[in-house]
């Protein structure tokens, strides 16, 4: 594990926008914001560049958004 400054703010950044997706998922009873909530802060441990976290992050965003738009 490294202890580089940008992985470590990014994948804090990204963990917290997937604990705030989580949390409104469930209470909302909203399971693709609750999924994408759990990927979100899951998946920052197996990816270690900021780049390549930002762009996972942004693909589940985005994957999270088109699941609501089509009506899930």
């Amino acid at each position: 594990m490294s202890f580089d400054a940008g992985p470590l703010f990014v994948s804090l950044l990204v963990s917290s926008i997937g604990l705030g997706l989580f949390i409104y998922g469930r209470r909302q009873q909203r399971w693709p914001q609750a999924v994408g909530g759990v990927l979100l802060m899951v998946y920052p441990y197996f990816v270690s560049t900021p780049w390549a976290m930002a762009v996972v992050g942004v693909v589940i965003v985005a994957a999270v958004w088109l699941a609501v738009r089509l009506g899930w």
